[in-house]
């Protein structure tokens, strides 16, 4: 099922949580301690989980509301003022955005050798970390779902509330490790992890026992994406599998978040968790074939053409 082309048919999805200026270097190979690297090639590009996943929906068809936490104030934190701008010329709304004065934006340095994985090391002011959403019932107003990433989890907290509170669809992006207690992996209707933030959080190397561990502490739909291999997740307490796409991938970043934010898209359109799945999947893959971060989120139009190549799952 397609984004409609109709303004009134599309979807808003309020993406809630990091976003961030990534300055991204090209090497043949991951520097080694005490060793000069000299990079092949570099480029800034806006990043981080909310930022990301909103360019997709963007770029889908969807309409999209961005709500990060931001230094401040604006003309003097040049990296906050860069994410608003981007975010702009994506046609994303960045009217519920945070900026607090004196604090320095979230950015990060990323690594990405010449088979497409990456290294990263990111700078966090703790002032940002403190900042929390001026209004949330007002942020998901009129919102079909809200995407929420856990990198600032008190932040996003009163958001995902706010959703639920008012009937609205809630996806979780499980980007990094949880406590089994934490509240807000009790709330949404769907989590979807990386590999990693699963195994960190079920604290158990075995994903399937992983998915069961998690699940007994949510009513959420909890699935586990990991890279170029299968996706998991559970029904009725049985295991489910959905092949990913073999591709040539260039660049891995950013593919996490177009994942989420197509995957929240499709749900809100109404398409079924195993379509919504591989759509993400397809917009994720598309995305990994070529240099860019989340910035290469695909179009409706590439994202369509590529399932119909690969009707299979597998290419």
């Amino acid at each position: 099922m397609a984004s409609s082309a109709n303004e009134a048919d599309r979807k808003l999805i309020v993406c809630a949580g990091m976003s961030v200026i990534d300055h991204v270097y090209r090497v043949a190979a991951f520097p080694v301690a005490g060793t000069k690297t000299r990079a092949k090639d570099f480029f800034s590009v806006l990043g981080g989980c909310a930022a990301n996943a909103a360019i997709a929906v963007s770029r889908l068809g969807g309409c999209t509301r961005v709500v990060s936490p931001l230094g401040g104030p604006a003309g003097r934190d040049l990296t906050g003022d860069n994410v608003l701008a981007k975010l702009r010329q994506e046609n994303v709304d960045v009217a519920h955005v945070v900026r607090t004065d004196g604090a320095v934006s979230s950015r990060s340095s990323i690594f990405i050798d010449d088979d497409g994985d990456r290294t990263i090391v990111s700078y966090r002011d703790p002032r940002i970390e403190a900042a929390r959403p001026q209004n949330p019932a007002e942020a998901v107003a009129g919102a079909d779902a809200v995407l929420a990433d856990n990198r600032f989890p008190e932040f996003v907290l009163p958001i995902v509330r706010a959703a639920l509170a008012n009937r609205k669809l809630v996806v979780l992006d499980g980007d990094k490790p949880m406590g089994l207690g934490d509240e807000l992996l009790a709330l949404p209707n769907h989590i979807v992890f990386s590999a990693d933030g699963l195994r960190a959080t079920a604290q158990t190397d075995d994903l399937a026992m992983a998915l069961k561990t998690v699940s007994e502490r949510t009513v959420a739909v909890v699935a586990v994406t990991q890279g170029s291999q299968d996706m998991l997740w559970l029904e009725g307490g049985v295991l489910q599998r959905l092949p990913a796409f073999r591709i040539d991938a260039v660049d891995t970043l950013g593919a996490g978040d177009v994942f989420h934010g197509a995957f929240a898209l499709a749900l809100a359109e109404g398409r079924d968790v195993v379509a919504s799945m591989r759509f993400a999947a397809a917009a994720a893959a598309v995305k990994c074939t070529r240099m860019g971060g989340g910035n290469a989120a695909p179009g409706l139009d590439e994202v369509e053409e590529f399932l119909l190549s690969h009707p299979e799952g597998r290419a």
